[in-house]
């Protein structure tokens, strides 16, 4: 069998304050055709899991493109169609092939195309014709659209929310994808919309339990594969919201049954997959009364990971005002700070000024005395499903009792070893404040006592009934009674 995998993938966040271009695809990882190294790219799960197939059943693995960008605003159109030219240029050089395998996000918007994926998938089909089998692996934050669906044979979505089963669900992928090159099996789609945005954490109930449930059914039954698209809310598109992709062995109605039945389940559990979320002081409040420690506070409408600067200063303020100690805070993406700091060196004590650089949703800029903890030349956190994130050129300061994370390359928090890796005794602290959403669980709730997830000012707001929306299909709960 000959194969072909590559990809394009990032999450797009129309509302962000930066553009994405093609320095943040060669920040992330911008690796050409056969450039692949010797370790999993986080958007390179179909490729990763071909080269293993591949070499257990003798396989020709032709690897194309791959590029991720850190999510944050509209990708410029020269970009898109630049990596979209490369990525199809790789795939031409490379027929006949039997099977084609994307690694994509789901959510790419870019200037001209509110659906970069089925643009792709289309330019895709059209170039190996109706009998290549395509599938793609995506994030369950994707706009799932009717193109997506249409030109690939299989899609499929993680589950897990943090995202910790990239390389099972791409395993899935190709293994579904090889059944349909030897003719064992037929998939046959069927897609219900919810007409709502919610998010499964499957770090607890109801979603673990849901979650549970859909992947028993799997391979059951003529049951192939189901994925619960989430939607990306701070995404401003027709497609987006929460959607149920369902595959059978050939049964469409059967297909179209189950998608509609897990779809009014979800429906049901609305309000009890919403997490709870106080404003910043309510938080702290929260947390201050909490005995014992350490519990971890998510500072969400900062999270670099759906497009935020991770630049915010509005919990650290508070933090200060209140005189509140004994903190750990960050990732702070500020590399003109973190570069001052670096140049004094470990030990240094100098005035910086620190955040609110980017944009009015990242606040004021505090100016601190510090104290210059430790410093970490190009460091790096352990991301998800064991996947090597780049920080940069960092440092670990201290002011006012609170010790501050500066890097250089933005990025949310995933692993614990962002902090202490560079020094931060996480064990020892009242509080730590992440910038993250969700991702940071799967490593944090490992140290922490308690964790509460915060609603502040930011980028990725929790208040979706404040974003200006001018394209999403309406209506839709909870924008919508």
């Amino acid at each position: 069998m000959r194969v072909f995998s590559g990809g394009i993938a990032t999450e797009t966040n129309t509302f962000g304050p930066m553009p994405t271009g093609m320095a943040s695809f060669q920040d992330r990882g911008y690796y050409p055709g056969g450039t692949h190294p010797d370790h999993m790219f986080y958007f390179a799960g179909p490729l990763w899991a071909a080269r293993i197939r591949g070499k257990e059943r003798g396989w020709t693995l032709v690897e194309g493109l791959v590029a991720g960008a850190q999510p944050s605003g509209i990708t410029t159109r020269a970009t898109y169609e630049r990596l979209r030219a490369e990525l199809l240029a790789d795939l031409r050089a490379a027929l006949p092939v039997d099977m084609v395998l994307l690694g994509l996000h789901g959510a790419m918007v870019a200037d001209g195309y509110d659906d970069c994926e089925g643009d792709l998938l289309a330019h895709v089909r059209e170039i190996v014709g109706p009998d290549v089998v395509v599938g793609a692996e995506l994030d369950p934050h994707n706009h799932l659209s009717q193109a997506m669906v249409d030109h690939a044979d299989v899609l499929m979505s993680y589950k897990e929310y943090p995202h910790t089963d990239v390389l099972e669900r791409a395993f899935e992928l190709v293994d579904l994808c090889a059944a349909k090159v030897q003719g064992r099996i037929r998939p046959t789609a069927a897609v219900v919309d919810t007409d709502m945005i919610v998010t499964l954490h499957t770090s607890r109930q109801p979603a673990r339990g849901f979650v549970d449930r859909i992947q028993a059914m799997e391979g059951q039954d003529g049951v192939l594969s189901i994925s619960i698209t989430h939607g990306f809310a701070w995404g401003d598109v027709p497609d987006m919201g929460t959607k149920v992709l369902v595959y059978t062995d050939g049964d469409a109605p059967k297909a179209a049954r189950l998608a509609r039945q897990l779809a009014d389940e979800l429906i049901a559990l609305r309000d009890a997959l919403s997490p709870h979320v106080p404003g910043i002081d309510k938080a702290l409040d929260q947390a201050m009364a909490f005995e014992g420690g350490p519990v971890v506070l998510s500072d969400g409408a900062d999270n670099p990971g759906g497009g935020a600067a991770s630049d915010a200063t509005f919990i650290l303020q508070r933090l200060i005002e209140r005189g509140i100690t004994n903190v750990a805070i960050g990732p702070f993406w500020d590399p003109i700070a973190a570069r001052i700091a670096i140049e004094a060196g470990e030990g240094a004590r100098l005035p910086l000024r620190i955040g609110g650089k980017v944009s009015p949703l990242s606040g004021a800029p505090l100016d601190l005395d510090c104290h210059v903890l430790a410093v970490r030349h190009e460091h790096t956190q352990t991301g998800l499903s064991n996947t090597l994130t780049h920080m940069g050129d960092c440092a670990l300061v201290e002011a006012k009792g609170i010790q501050i994370l500066l890097v250089s390359l933005r990025n949310q928090a995933m692993g614990t070893d962002l902090f202490t890796g560079i020094g931060c005794d996480l064990a020892s602290k009242k509080l730590i404040v992440v910038k993250s959403s969700q991702h940071f669980h799967a490593s944090y709730s490992k140290v922490a006592r308690h964790v509460i997830y915060a609603a502040a000012p930011g980028a990725v707001s929790f208040d979706l009934r404040s974003l200006p929306y001018r394209k999403v299909r309406r209506p839709k709960w909870p924008l919508d009674a």
